[in-house]
């Protein structure tokens, strides 16, 4: 245990400092009578501002087909078809492309599933991540353990650092903490749950598959402290698909 605190540590120390540069968006000119921008990604959402032809506007990011653009000091979202219409700097039609492995790179958001084992029981995960920087991001999950003898749920929260964010198959260490509650399976006695609180160090890899797709693999050490002071170690194992946006 002390060498993966080591470990998670000198990583984090590594690139906790490091600074993300100023983007610069990329710039499209309208040749359509007009562009509408709404307050969301969603046909739902109302137009709240209208850009002419011959205007510009700014792209600042992608959520599935529909796209963030600043145009004259506001900021909301226009559908892929609308941007279609546009025209770069040099005169030619933008070209909007699927997701590529540069936006697995830029990625704000990312969520999954994944099962597998967790000291000889089976573990179900959902998670939900957010990208701090290139190098590191937040995770909150919850997990499901089915045991033979009992049940748990773990609400986990991990920092995680990606060395090398830029690689195809990119891996990454987690440092975490939460709670695990237990609740046995007798019909013997009448048994209260127990709540303990855990800690853990892991490691695994992401690995860009196509479009908005990843798989994952994840390896994690939990140390559960429990109340009578006899800690208990469980590792986990696990495989698991996410998408990315």
């Amino acid at each position: 245990m002390p060498f993966y605190l080591l470990l998670i540590f000198s990583i984090f120390q590594m690139f906790a400092g490091a600074v993300v540069a100023g983007e610069q968006y990329q710039q499209v000119q309208i040749v359509d009578p007009y562009i509408e921008l709404q307050t969301g990604s969603g046909s739902g959402y109302p137009v709240f501002y209208v850009v002419e032809r011959g205007g510009w506007i700014e792209i600042i990011k992608r959520k599935t087909d529909w796209f963030k653009v600043r145009a004259n000091g506001k900021t909301g979202w226009v559908r892929r078809e609308q941007l279609e219409q546009t025209l770069t700097p040099a005169g030619k039609k933008l070209d909007i492309r699927d997701a590529s492995i540069n936006d697995f790179l830029r990625r704000d958001w990312e969520m999954g599933l994944s099962s597998g084992d967790y000291n000889g029981s089976t573990i179900i995960t959902a998670y939900s991540g957010y990208a701090l920087s290139e190098n590191l991001s937040v995770e909150l999950s919850l997990s499901h353990v089915l045991g033979k003898y009992s049940s748990s749920i773990l609400p986990n929260l991990d920092l995680l650092a990606h060395p090398f964010p830029e690689w195809r198959v990119s891996p990454y260490f987690a440092l975490g903490t939460g709670k695990i509650k237990t609740s046995k399976r007798t019909v013997l006695a009448q048994t209260d749950d127990e709540t303990d609180t855990t800690s853990h160090v892991g490691l695994g890899v992401r690995i860009y598959l196509s479009k908005r797709y990843i798989l994952r693999l994840d390896y994690k050490n939990f140390v559960v402290f429990k109340s009578q002071d006899k800690n208990q170690e469980n590792d986990t194992w696990q495989i698991g698909f996410a998408v990315f946006y």
